[in-house]
């Protein structure tokens, strides 16, 4: 049991992952009693702490404290903020591996799958304990090995005007990943059957009022934000809403901090954390309006 990871439900919303002598360390203090809901892999589902075997000892089991009502069990109805966290030397070999699959070209589906599986299971939804990814290499590698082909076409033929094709397939491409990441997150081992109902057209339109945007030298922020909202509408498959609750101002001067702080070199990977960490807590799960009238 040494090796486990602890989850636990504190006002509705799914704390952790901790490993065993920390989570151990919460019962001591008490933040974890006897009737917390906690749930770790092997688990069937969510627990009382107290009815685990070895997990209170007469010693550690403080008294039960009597409720008004029980918590929620995570994922039942309640909502909350994702939240993601992760080791800065874990985030710098991964993007130094990433940039050389990269540069070697023929390698990065594989790299892009391998980041994508760290990033999902770094990432804590409300009631969603181990998130994991699922997709496959070789699903990419055709749309990449045909985006090169393509690539090398218009370069031989030399018509600067295939170039909007290829700006055009890229953005196709952006599109199919946003599908294909979406549909291959898993929970505790089992496909969470998402999907993203965004329209190619949609996304295509975003991008491009992103760049004239630009031209307001501020306005990009907004335009962004408001996509994040559009991406988040557009995930099917939840029983619960996903929401994006940042703003254009937000985002802007988070970007103008971490840009400014980026020109020092060594802070860049702490302040794409930072910014991935208040990303992720902007983007809320509530309960949608059938699920209340039910």
């Amino acid at each position: 049991m040494a090796d486990r990871s602890w989850f636990y439900a504190s006002a509705g919303q799914q704390q952790g992952p901790f490993p065993d002598a920390q989570f151990r360390d919460l019962i001591a203090r008490g933040t974890v009693r006897a009737d917390t809901l906690v749930w770790s892999d092997g688990m069937a589902g969510w627990q009382k702490a107290g009815e685990i075997p070895g997990l209170f000892s007469g010693a550690q089991s403080p008294p039960t404290i009597p409720q008004s009502g029980s918590p929620a069990m995570p994922g039942a109805s309640s909502g909350g903020a994702l939240s993601i966290d992760f080791g800065i030397w874990d985030f710098v070999w991964r993007s130094v591996v990433f940039f050389i699959g990269a540069v070697l070209v023929i390698p990065l589906p594989w790299v892009i799958v391998m980041y994508c599986r760290w990033i999902v299971s770094c990432t804590h939804v409300p009631g969603r304990p181990a998130l994991t990814f699922t997709g496959q290499p070789l699903t990419i590698l055709w749309w990449y090995l045909g985006a090169i082909v393509l690539n090398i076409g218009v370069a031989l033929i030399g018509i600067q005007s295939l170039n909007i094709l290829m700006i055009l397939v890229q953005f196709a491409l952006y599109w199919l990943a946003i599908k294909w990441f979406f549909a291959n997150i898993a929970s505790n081992g089992q496909p969470l059957g998402l999907g993203f109902s965004g329209s190619i057209w949609g996304y295509l339109g975003w991008n491009i009022l992103a760049v004239l945007a630009g031209i307001t030298i501020i306005g990009w922020a907004w335009v962004y934000a408001a996509e994040m909202r559009w991406v988040c509408r557009h995930i099917e498959g939840t029983r619960r809403q996903v929401v994006f609750k940042g703003t254009g101002l937000e985002y802007l001067w988070r970007i103008v901090v971490t840009a400014l702080a980026c020109a020092f070199i060594i802070p860049i990977p702490w302040m794409i954390r930072w910014i991935m960490r208040w990303q992720a807590s902007q983007t809320v799960l509530i309960e949608r309006a059938a699920n209340r009238a039910a």
